[in-house]
């Protein structure tokens, strides 16, 4: 072993070093020394951590596989405090030469064992005699066990622990996982790990983006933490090739409630960007408003994170507000126009929402349902402009906010309106198509596959809670058809069942119509179920009777019998529907008076799982012109004659989705 020629002492007494540690934690010493591993390029640090028999702490090595110290710089790294050889470099962490001292926190004995490419070296501190190092070179065989099989790198050893400083191995992982989660993200081929296993990166979302400032060149990469980190801030670095800050600073983000960020600059200028650089240089002024713009990018560019970020969490929070009851129920409202006006009063709140977070989570759910039911009402009260006024004298909002907000209770309204009047408008086309179709050319609709598309396509027709039943479920619906073909004469046609004019020929050339769907739902106590609708559709030249309601009520016993269909999670809606209900039939129109309580049209079955109905078309199209009657005669809506177009002309026309 080589004399001591490499000692020194650091240019600070001992008791400046420990006044300086003195509010620094014990966990925050090992934070820095392995910083100084990271700092030194390593791409895996490991901190094995060792308890004697009685649970004391026995020995910490923080090993590193970076450069090694430069023992010809021993001096400079050292020698000095709250100093750096490491020009440039704006970390806190490890940097300055102060991190290698914050171990007396810790311990009273810290050794390095190091070696890059030239040189091997073993040096000590001891806690007593802090600003004096005590430095040797070492052959190989006296180097430290764990640095043998690494060309380069660096093993600190702490010992003489006077009790337990640290924390329990989850808790410093979790510690470790804070500190250093955004350089771990940020650098996918780096690695930390406590006793052998790896310490984790917070859940997150990164963001990457490219942009030119003059002829440079720059990538940034933001992560979004999901959660809040418990010691670093949102900030904004300059990062090299070499994943060394040279400058940081604070995120305007900071104050976004539940937004969380590290941003990342990388480009060739941020490796050759030198901060200190003086100001009669001429680069000076022009890397200043490289600088200037590179922030207002990456403020830009955060912007639109937390936009998204909030829209998404907004939405959220809206559906938390309508599975708890606070939008009013609109009742005795026209479906059409209680979904436009919930959707409008969503919209609006959305905008607040993101326009001012806060204003919300500072609110018990009593006070939420009172705004929201007030906002709904002056919504359509055309109080917009002093809605708006109030809004703009107690929120804090930007320029952009401000408008943001304003376009939007300018324009939503006639948005939602245009989007419904073309709804409505659209099912009142179709309504009237397919009156002059089952009414006048029945006898011309032959093919099943134009009618049955048909319906698939307008099942609104059945009632609002019809209007999406979902895309056919394979298996139910070969289930649903088999069981059906059980049904004894469901088929055969009989004279009686004809209308005047039709043959029984002519009948066999159209067929009936069958559509079965399951879909996801809940029940009126809120418990998902799913909803099974089978749907019937008696051929245009059948006139229903009680032989058709015979039929329903064996299909439906069928089904309760079977056990494909046993589970309590199912609920069934059987519909049979024909072009119009026999004249000289009684059994259907009795059970459809002694259901009438029920203010269900066409019940003629009800139990816990199943309801049965008969409908006809014609009354279908006057509840869905009834149910619209007020916007339908605001609207005006000039109805077309349809005289001059061919049928498969209709027909194709509504075999497209209608609104």
């Amino acid at each position: 072993m080589d004399k001591n020629l490499l000692s020194g002492s650091a240019q600070i007494t001992a008791e400046g070093i420990k006044k300086h540690f003195q509010n620094t934690e014990p966990t925050q010493a090992l934070i820095e020394l392995v910083w100084n591993g990271f700092d030194a390029n390593a791409n895996n640090v490991q901190i094995i951590i060792n308890h004697n028999d009685l649970g004391g702490l026995d020995l910490i090595n923080i090993i590193d596989d970076g450069d090694g110290i430069e023992v010809r710089n021993l001096e400079n790294s050292f020698g000095k405090f709250n100093e750096s050889e490491k020009k440039h470099d704006d970390s806190t962490h490890g940097s300055h030469g102060r991190g290698r001292l914050a171990f007396h926190k810790l311990c009273d004995n810290a050794t390095w064992y190091t070696k890059n490419s030239t040189t091997e070296t073993k040096i000590d501190i001891q806690s007593q005699s802090i600003k004096n190092y005590d430095g040797n070179k070492i052959e190989s065989q006296h180097q430290h066990p764990s640095l043998l099989k690494l060309e380069t790198g660096t093993c600190v050893e702490l010992t003489n622990f006077s009790n337990n400083p640290l924390v329990e191995q989850t808790s410093l992982s979790n510690i470790l996982s804070d500190e250093f989660g955004w350089f771990l993200a940020l650098n996918p081929d780096t690695s930390l790990t406590v006793n052998g296993l790896k310490v984790p990166i917070p859940e997150h979302k990164i963001h990457q983006t490219t942009f030119k400032i003059n002829a440079n060149s720059f990538e940034v990469k933001i992560i979004r933490w999901l959660k809040k980190p418990k010691t670093e801030k949102s900030y904004n670095y300059l990062v090299t090739s070499r994943s060394r800050v040279v400058k940081k600073e604070l995120s305007k983000f900071n104050k976004k409630s539940g937004f969380y960020t590290s941003a990342c600059v990388y480009s060739d200028w941020v490796d050759q960007y030198d901060p200190e650089s003086l100001e009669l240089d001429p680069k000076t002024e022009e890397n200043r408003k490289i600088y200037a713009k590179l922030m207002k990018h990456i403020q830009d560019f955060q912007r639109d994170i937390y936009r998204d970020y909030l829209r998404s969490f907004v939405n959220q929070e809206i559906n938390k507000y309508e599975e708890k009851g606070f939008f009013p129920s609109y009742e005795g409202f026209d479906p059409n126009f209680a979904h436009w006006r919930k959707e409008n009063t969503k919209d609006i709140l959305r905008e607040i929402y993101i326009a001012e977070p806060t204003i919300f989570s500072r609110l018990k759910d009593k006070q939420t349902k009172i705004i929201i039911r007030l906002l709904d009402a002056l919504l359509v009260s055309n109080e917009n402009d002093a809605l708006f006024d109030v809004l703009d004298s107690v929120l804090d909002l930007d320029d952009d906010n401000l408008k943001q907000l304003s376009d939007q209770l300018k324009t939503t309204t006639l948005e939602n309106i245009v989007s419904t009047i073309e709804s409505l408008q659209k099912r009142q086309f179709a309504v009237h198509k397919l009156r002059e179709l089952i009414g006048e050319r029945h006898k011309e609709i032959l093919e099943t596959p134009d009618l049955q598309k048909i319906i698939e396509n307008n099942t609104w027709l059945f009632g609002a809670q019809y209007t999406l039943i979902g895309a056919e479920e394979d298996n139910f619906t070969k289930t649903a058809r088999k069981l059906r073909d059980e049904i004894k004469g469901i088929n055969d046609i009989q004279e009686d069942e004809l209308f005047e004019g039709i043959t029984v020929d002519g009948a066999q050339k159209q067929v009936d119509l069958f559509l079965a769907r399951k879909v996801p739902t809940v029940d009126t106590n809120g418990k998902e179920i799913y909803k099974c609708v089978i749907i019937e559709i008696k051929r245009p030249s059948i006139s229903l009777n009680k032989k058709h309601l015979q039929q329903l009520d064996d299909y439906a016993e069928i089904i309760s019998k079977d056990p494909n269909f046993s589970s309590n999670k199912l609920r069934f809606e059987l519909i049979l529907i024909g072009r119009q209900i026999s004249k000289d039939d009684i059994q259907i129109r009795q059970r459809m008076t002694s259901l009438k309580s029920h203010c269900d049209y066409g019940l003629v079955t009800t139990n816990e799982k199943i309801k049965c109905y008969v409908k006809d078309w014609f009354t279908l199209f006057d509840e869905f012109e009834l149910s619209n009657n007020y916007l339908l005669e605001n609207l005006k809506t000039k109805l077309f004659e349809l005289s001059d177009f061919e049928t498969q002309e209709m027909v194709k026309s509504l075999q497209v989705q209608t609104a």
